[in-house]
């Protein structure tokens, strides 16, 4: 049976960590180049990571979506008072047209984002970092850190996704 968390939930500290958060910086850096890679000669990009799951052209797509969200919240975040963000539909989103274009839009466009982003996050001081924000369905305040710990988690975590249904569909 194939995983719905291949390398297991995320796991945050419950106060700031630099170490963590730079190394969760680096893996955001890492993660256009690794993705790339684990995407390398797939025979089936529509085919789904699992049983009932999206195709993997749509968890691609899924990633440029969320991290360009993830980008603004922290750009938000470290200019803003306490800003407040919406949440998104993330299976409404994985619907719209321009999920059928080619993944190579969305690899592109991950490379771009996480070049600035990964620019943005390491010119935050600690201070910066503790800077809280909210989402408005849920009003407790989140830190711009939690930010950079958990996108460095969900890009392993998809990219996890995608390797483990190649291997297990031989795709």
């Amino acid at each position: 049976m194939l995983e719905v968390y291949p390398i297991g939930r995320p796991d945050l500290p419950p106060a700031l960590d630099l170490g963590a958060v730079m190394v969760a910086i680096d893996r955001i850096e890492a993660l256009p180049t690794v993705l790339r890679s684990t995407l390398d000669g797939c025979g089936d990009l529509d085919h789904p990571i699992r049983d009932g799951a999206w195709p993997i052209r749509a968890v691609v797509h899924h990633l440029a979506d969320t991290h360009m969200n993830a980008f603004l919240r922290s750009k938000r975040v470290l200019t803003e008072d306490a800003p407040t963000v919406e949440s998104v539909d993330i299976d409404a989103w994985a619907t719209t047209a321009d999920a059928l274009v080619p993944v190579e839009a969305s690899l592109d466009l991950i490379a771009a984002l996480h070049l600035r982003w990964v620019a943005l996050l390491r010119g935050a001081s600690p201070a910066d970092l503790e800077r809280t924000w909210h989402v408005r369905a849920d009003p407790a305040p989140r830190t711009a850190w939690r930010l950079a710990l958990i996108y460095a988690w969900h890009g392993d975590h998809h990219t996890a996704q995608i390797r483990q249904a190649r291997e297990h569909y031989g795709l």
